[in-house]
């Protein structure tokens, strides 16, 4: 393992992936490079993640999220290695990360963040996963589903948390969640609403409610036109 944490440690500085979202004139968008998801099936199985990446950035994105699980998304780390490399966004690799190992990788297929469900974790787990992506320079987004989790990320003082809309069982989308639970995450700590953004309606409530980005794919990806949906869905925004 400590060679693996050596390998990753050389490896070429991150872009910074908080400091995309901050930066943003208003709220910032997290477009999602994603092929399929378990609850649809396929939304665009044969994209090509960097000619999506480019059109998301001309959009005015401000990071990508890249799904490189198999299994269940039909990612891979090469899509995240072609998304990253075509444009100067900051890339999280959207995964399900539940080994330390998997930091390391992230680091190494070159990825700026990675993402730690807080319900996929225990309280040790987090702490040392967190610990360790911030050690080798990465951002982390860490995801929540209700105010217990919410204190759960906020004890590892995570400067990222993401509240998902999604339940993880039943798939199902609750519209009203990210605002209830965004509640309990304080002033300082970058907020981020992921799942069930359908559009700016969506994008600008959030906004409106404190956030300072929303993480969208799946309406992004079956838009037919990425880079104007992008546009649409910070447009309405207010400004921060």
């Amino acid at each position: 393992m400590s060679g693996l944490i050596e390998v990753a440690a050389g490896c070429e500085a991150p872009r910074r992936f908080i400091e995309s979202i901050v930066g943003a004139p208003g709220l910032a968008a997290i477009t999602e490079v994603k092929r399929r998801s378990p609850s649809k099936g396929d939304l665009f199985a044969d994209l090509d993640p960097a000619v999506l990446a480019q059109q998301y950035e001309r959009g005015g994105a401000s990071c990508l999220s890249v799904l490189t699980d198999g299994p269940h998304f039909g990612g891979s780390s090469n899509d995240l290695v072609a998304a990253r490399s075509a444009v100067g966004l900051p890339a999280l690799r959207k995964d399900f990360t539940v080994d330390l190992r998997d930091i390391c990788d992230a680091r190494i297929m070159g990825a700026d963040a990675v993402l730690l469900i807080a319900a996929a974790l225990d309280d040790a787990e987090l702490s040392d996963f967190h610990a360790l992506a911030v050690e080798l320079g990465l951002d982390v987004l860490v995801e929540t589903h209700d105010e217990a989790e919410v204190e759960r990320a906020l004890a590892i003082d995570a400067a990222l948390v993401g509240v998902n809309q999604r339940d993880l069982v039943t798939f199902t989308v609750d519209q009203e969640r990210a605002i209830r639970v965004g509640r309990a995450i304080p002033e300082g700590v970058v907020k981020v609403a992921e799942s069930g953004v359908r559009g700016p309606q969506d994008a600008a409530a959030l906004a409106a409610a404190g956030y300072d980005a929303v993480l969208v794919g799946e309406s992004l990806v079956t838009s037919g036109d990425p880079e104007s949906a992008v546009r649409a869905l910070i447009g309405d925004a207010d400004a921060k």
